[in-house]
């Protein structure tokens, strides 16, 4: 190559004649013919290549299949070892696939001769390039952990906050308890003091088993029917001399007691006993019901517990077989607090999908920054969805809400790091970058995202087979840096 062709490149046209005479005794030209591969993804960066003639596609492999970035046939473009004046900062390898499409010719630099006359010739644009590569890396890291601080800070207040109420309950149902059981031994001594024989205090303790189980068994009423049947029954406590009717009618209506079967504990203890007895009956119930709410309160907070567990992988190895099922459950658990009122979320999971090899806690964040983005996205009311399905050869998640859609003009960007649509202060710019990293790098993956006013749905896709050993990632800057100096 002369050093007057040389000057025909736009990428070489500024440089003066001794620069062109350094590259073209430096440099060569080279063949491919149509269809063969110029260089590979993943192999060592050796090369620069400037195309002279032809046409070329650049492409990158994506869970097992080459997706072509970009074809082109302008005279000059080029790829290749575009990195390598940032020398063994970074790992030099080739960021994607050149292929020729026609007989193609190149003028190919050696990687260190291109280094040498980047840094020689340009130190100060060498300074700027460094600057904008590193610094936005080193960005990209200080404000990632920041980010999962804030989104830590959030999910800890929100598990916090969901605790807090089964924890309420159980101190409060604890406290009613305590009183209940006192009474009960006050009763008891009224009962056992000698005015029931035998036959009638095993009648009643029989009665009292009978009412526990009942209480345990107790349908749910309505809140009319619950309110009818209290009247009802306050009315037939009256009617038999049982004092304090309106506070005893509630706990043995919650219990599944009726009018009838307080009429048996009448034949069993006599009328004369009927009022103790009543009352040995409502503690007995209203002490199984409370047993049943401290249950209920013990058994939420353990499975509160066991979401965070599930959501953090606390304890587990970093890959495993998972069921994507349970991890979008435990991440839907530890969001809840931050669910308005006015959002409906809709579950849409196809069970029979099988559990895939992936590194758990990972998918968790992607699955916390789409919820958190889905819910930002409706302002407080509409539908989120959260949909399983397959395709045969991987495993889909979909992410959906009725919010106000993303603009076209905005949807290429917004898995570029530090974009970002939120005002000032409120947004990295780096939960979709985040996401995308996981997703494709670390799973070999896809993401992708359609959207319209009322409808925006995020997809991720992940192979059945999971994902291959972890490669080399330059970071999303750096893969956007890539694909621009390919075209």
């Amino acid at each position: 190559m002369t050093p007057d062709g040389l000057r025909t490149l736009f990428l070489f046209k500024a440089l003066d004649r001794d620069k062109l005479e350094w590259l073209a005794e430096r440099g060569r030209v080279e063949h491919r013919p149509a269809g063969s591969a110029v260089f590979a993804e993943g192999e060592p960066a050796t090369c620069f290549f400037v195309m002279l003639r032809g046409a070329v596609a650049l492409s990158r492999r994506l869970h097992g299949d080459d997706i072509e970035i970009s074809r082109t046939d302008h005279r000059g473009v080029y790829a290749g070892a575009v990195q390598s004046y940032l020398g063994d900062r970074v790992e030099q390898v080739y960021q994607h696939s050149l292929r020729a499409l026609v007989d193609t010719d190149f003028f190919v630099l050696p990687a260190d001769e291109f280094a040498t006359a980047v840094r020689t010739w340009f130190p100060m644009a060498l300074h700027l390039l460094e600057g904008l590569f590193f610094g936005a890396r080193a960005s990209s890291v200080l404000l990632g952990e920041r980010e999962r601080l804030i989104a830590l800070g959030s999910l800890s207040a929100g598990l916090t906050h969901e605790l807090n109420n089964p924890a309420a309950a159980a101190v409060r149902a604890t406290a009613a308890l305590r009183e209940r059981v006192a009474g009960m031994r006050h009763k008891l001594a009224m009962i056992a003091d000698g005015r029931l024989d035998g036959s009638r205090l095993r009648a009643l303790v029989e009665l009292q088993d009978a009412a526990v189980e009942r209480a345990a068994d107790a349908p749910q009423l309505a809140a009319l029917a619950a309110a009818d049947a209290e009247d009802g029954l306050a009315d037939w406590l009256d009617e038999h001399g049982v004092q304090g009717a309106w506070d005893l009618s509630p706990t043995l209506v919650s219990g599944g007691i009726d009018a009838r079967w307080l009429a048996a504990v009448g034949e069993a203890v006599g009328a004369e006993n009927l009022d103790a007895a009543v009352r040995w009956i409502a503690y007995s119930v209203d002490t199984e019901l409370l047993m049943g709410e401290i249950d209920d309160a013990v058994g939420r907070v353990s499975d509160l517990v066991g979401a965070a567990r599930q959501y953090a992988q606390l304890d587990r190895a970093p890959q495993q077989t998972v069921d994507v099922h349970e991890l979008l459950d435990a991440t839907l658990v530890m969001l809840q607090a931050k669910v308005p009122p006015g959002v409906r979320l809709v579950k849409e999971y196809d069970r029979g999908l099988p559990r895939i090899p992936a590194f758990a806690a990972e998918l968790n964040q992607v699955w916390t920054n789409l919820l958190d983005n889905a819910l930002g996205a409706m302002d407080g009311s509409g539908t989120l969805t959260v949909r399983t399905r397959g395709d045969g050869r991987h495993l889909l998640v979909e992410v959906g809400d009725t919010g106000h859609g993303i603009p076209p003009e905005v949807r290429p960007r917004i898995f570029e790091p530090f974009f970002t649509t939120k005002p000032v202060g409120e947004g990295t710019g780096l939960g979709l970058d985040i996401s995308y990293r996981i997703v494709v790098n670390r799973h070999r993956g896809d993401i992708r995202v359609e959207s319209r006013p009322g409808d925006t749905r995020f997809v991720v896709c992940l192979p059945l087979t999971g994902p291959e050993e972890e490669g080399p990632d330059e970071g999303a800057a750096d893969r956007v840096a890539s694909a621009e100096g390919g075209q």
